[in-house]
């Protein structure tokens, strides 16, 4: 199992949920069903936005963003996932394993910073809607689109290094059905300090800062919206912004739900923090979709556009 001389494991058990192993023919299904929905709406709504001339706006080029990184953290955990629960197959080697983790983290600290750049679009397109696209400039969106795909892959590049470097102790088995950087760090002998200052670090400066910016964000935007006259101008103000609640909240609460059971809940039973785990990385980007495509009628009617013209 490990290399004796430099003490590196050669593989990692991942871990589904413990004790439910006869009903993994059955939990298959709503895996199945949440990996469908989720890459095939969000791959729809960049076809969508790619296809039709009129969607080439600020809001919906970060939308764009959001379906990709979200595409981005389900075809990471698709393989492991749908491995233990398809075919029983729990092994994954050491260096899959290390790019697993990279690839999760990148693309959710990716989808963090879009959810607070279309919060800045929102707060943009209430206060000073004349100036909307003069300010959200096409060269601007795609300064931001590459600037958030640099921080995500430039914060997560030390980490894979920093944990390869450690010697592992004997117990290789980790306590989800996919490789996290909060699992990883648990098992090495070696000085984990650096790995603990630097993922504090990302977390604070990426989630943390992000999902405080969010908040400000939309103090400005109610500021805004209470000071318009018209009770119809604040019903359509507030109306643009219920489909990018929707993706922040579905986003963040599952996310804060993971924290405070690790913290404050650490003798739950597994299979809830496991659940709680999996609900953060596999359902919002199968809900994202479905929340854009029923709120927002540009999407909806782009969609049925792109059914009719496969149809005839």
């Amino acid at each position: 199992m490990f290399n004796s001389s430099q003490f590196t494991p050669k593989y990692f058990l991942l871990t589904g949920f413990p004790g439910l192993e006869a009903w993994y023919p059955w939990l298959i299904f709503p895996f199945c069903f949440t990996y469908t929905i989720g890459i095939v709406g969000n791959t729809l709504i960049l076809a969508v936005i790619r296809k039709n001339s009129s969607l080439h706006q600020p809001m919906f080029l970060f939308l764009a963003m959001l379906a990709f990184s979200e595409l981005g953290v389900s075809a990471s955990t698709l393989p492991t996932v749908l491995s233990i629960f398809l075919l029983g197959a729990n092994k994954i080697c050491f260096e899959a394993c290390l790019l697993q983790m990279f690839s999760i983290h990148s693309f959710s600290i990716m989808e963090s910073g879009v959810l607070l750049a279309m919060s800045v679009d929102r707060f943009v397109a209430i206060y000073n809607p004349l100036r909307y696209t003069v300010i959200l400039t096409l060269p601007r969106i795609a300064g931001t689109s590459l600037t958030l795909g640099l921080k995500s892959l430039l914060l997560m590049f030390p980490l894979p290094f920093l944990l390869k470097r450690l010697p592992f102790c004997g117990h290789n088995v980790l306590s989800h059905s996919y490789c996290l950087h909060s699992d990883l760090i648990q098992l090495p002998c070696g000085d984990t300090r650096p790995n603990s200052i630097l993922g504090l670090c990302i977390v604070t400066s990426t989630f943390g800062l992000d999902s405080l910016l969010i908040v400000v964000s939309y103090v400005l935007i109610l500021y805004t919206v209470l000071n318009i006259t018209s009770g119809e101008g604040r019903r359509k103000a507030l109306n643009t912004c219920v489909s990018h609640m929707c993706a922040v909240l579905v986003y963040y609460v599952p996310m804060i739900s993971v924290a405070l059971v690790h913290r404050f809940m650490k003798h739950a039973v597994p299979a809830v923090r496991l659940l709680l785990a999996n609900i953060y990385l596999l359902v919002p980007p199968m809900l994202n979709p479905i929340i854009y495509s029923a709120k927002n009628r540009q999407i909806r009617q782009g969609l049925i556009q792109l059914f009719l013209q496969r149809k005839y």
